[in-house]
């Protein structure tokens, strides 16, 4: 009898732990905006042992990752993660871009028939519409017949409309005119209680309170540079970029509730919303696996700000880093270790200052996009005739198709001659006609990454690319956009449930994400797909 009895005992263990195996109860996805690769070596010594290093000796990290298109920007690279292909597929082909459809710029995640729900009118426009392809977080909504809770954030709203995807449960961002995070009538009429709970904490207020002093000692703080550069831009009201800023100070000349995101109190804050979020929504506390997106965005604020080699932005992930810890020992407390899995990744990564790499040595500058269309106005005009020609220039011109049909001019051959004078232009590394980005198939690198960034409906007649290190803008802080390794060079980590820890240094794509996680979960991968799960990071 004893012995039936604990073999009865053994195979219910076995039963139970094989249904508690089945499926993860959680899944996090981590995007950390304008974060390199470089970042998490450079400043290792300086992280604790439960944020960053966790996730890297303890997971899965690919130190070889990159984006794989050329038009590295917030929008494209949250809806490259979460529908696992490119804007050529997916159609995000920046934050912002002209509309040939509409003869006017769109905004990647703005909805005119969207309204504010819990914040300022003019921030309440916002949904997924604008995505071509479904998410990730769709995907596990419509597999599990929409009992799978979805919850996205971040400051930015792009940065929660695009990961939450077309079927969220709720997805929140900051509101800078209110300091709250709110939602739009895409989503949901009213805030759950728990998000006004969450708003009533009035923490925006509490946080912009405090001064920013570096976090530890300054001696730490030895892979960055001076602390009054002058390649570096700070704050209205002070007249170094230099430590401590007293907030309670500079608010008011800064944004009020605005200057939030450009501290590192903007992490705080979306951390605190994510602790919140896992009780209010009960994440994690069924058989079926919920998905929870978090996407931090100071850290692009600081960085555009103060630039890549400034202490602002070593402080900053220093930070970071205890937010993450923070939220994983929150998940362990909660769902038990082994129980959830997290990924981690950035929208893009970053330049340096263009003005410092001139000054250095390099042959970068800053680009003139005033003068760049009076070159390709004047171009045109010598070869065709007086005509307006263009719609719209930037790294994409849109021709005024209406002026080259009256003028009698062939489409092609007007791309052509604009992709060859653009050439000639002072930083213009590559511009290729978009006839040919349609009807070829590239192989080489630059190419292919603009082929990748291209979308035959959302983008334009010619689409450019700019010499290693060039940016737009002024001389301090830095940007990105660019596609080369400096912004396309990311961090791509997995840990816990369902993978197998190690490293590799093979390529691997942003566009992977969303396929591996779809073979973690074994549900269909999002319908415009490109890219390959990464095999060795699961078990």
């Amino acid at each position: 009898m004893k012995k039936i009895t604990l073999s009865l005992l053994c195979c219910l263990s076995l039963a139970t732990l094989k249904a508690q195996n089945t499926n993860p109860k959680l899944v996090v996805g981590i995007v950390v905006d304008q974060m390199k690769q470089e970042y998490l070596w450079r400043f290792e010594n300086d992280f604790g042992t439960g944020g960053f290093k966790r996730l890297m000796h303890e997971g899965f990290m690919a130190k070889n990752a990159h984006y794989n298109y050329a038009t590295t920007s917030t929008g494209p690279g949250h809806a490259s993660i979460y529908t696992g292909t490119t804007p050529s597929i997916h159609g995000i082909v920046n934050n912002s871009w002209y509309s040939r459809l509409l003869k006017r710029g769109v905004y990647c995640a703005e909805d005119t028939t969207a309204n504010a729900v819990g914040g300022s009118v003019r921030n309440g426009r916002i949904s997924p519409a604008n995505l071509y392809s479904s998410t990730i977080t769709d995907e596990l909504k419509m597999f599990t017949q929409q009992q799978a809770k979805v919850v996205a954030m971040s400051i930015k709203d792009r940065g929660s409309a695009l990961p939450g995807g077309h079927l969220s449960d709720g997805s929140y961002w900051y509101d800078s005119q209110t300091g709250n995070f709110m939602t739009s009538t895409y989503y949901m009429k009213t805030l759950p209680e728990w998000v006004s709970q969450f708003n009533d904490r009035k923490l925006a207020d509490e946080y912009l309170n405090n001064t920013w002093t570096l976090f530890l000692p300054e001696e730490n703080y030895t892979e960055s540079g001076e602390d009054n550069s002058k390649y570096e831009g700070g704050f209205r009201g002070k007249e170094n970029p230099t430590f401590p800023y007293h907030l309670a100070q500079l608010r008011e000349q800064n944004g009020n509730f605005g200057m939030l995101p450009s501290t590192p109190w903007g992490n705080t804050i979306l951390t605190e919303l994510a602790l919140a979020s896992l009780e209010g929504e009960s994440l994690g506390e069924d058989e079926v696996t919920d998905f929870l997106a978090i996407s931090y965005s100071s850290t692009d604020y600081i960085g555009h700000n103060f630039g890549p080699q400034s202490k602002e932005v070593q402080d900053t992930y220093v930070r970071l880093d205890r937010e993450i810890e923070r939220l994983l020992n929150k998940l362990d407390e909660k769902l038990g270790k082994g129980n959830y899995v997290v990924f981690l990744s950035a929208d893009h990564a970053v330049a340096e200052n263009s003005i410092r790499m001139k000054e250095l040595g390099f042959r970068a500058d800053n680009f003139g996009s005033r003068n760049f269309s009076e070159y390709l106005s004047q171009a045109m005009n010598e070869r065709f005739g007086e005509a307006e020609w263009f719609e719209n220039t930037g790294m994409d011109i849109f021709f005024n198709h209406s002026t080259l049909k009256t003028k009698g001019v062939d489409l092609y051959e007007a791309q052509l001659f604009v992709a060859q004078h653009a050439m000639q232009f002072p930083g213009i590394y590559l511009a290729v006609p978009g006839i040919d980005l349609t009807r070829n198939s590239y192989e080489s690198h630059v190419q292919s990454l603009i082929q990748n960034a291209y979308h035959p409906k959302e983008s334009g007649d010619v689409k450019m690319v700019m010499e290693p290190a060039w940016q737009w803008g002024g001389a301090k802080g830095t940007g990105h956009g660019n596609p080369w390794a400096y912004d396309t060079h990311i961090p791509i980590m997995f840990y816990g449930w369902g993978i197998e820890p190690g490293t590799s240094v093979r390529p691997i794509h942003i566009t992977d994400i969303a396929p591996t996680i779809s073979m973690l979960l074994n549900i269909r991968m999002p319908s415009g797909t490109t890219g390959q799960p990464i095999s060795e990071a699961l078990k």
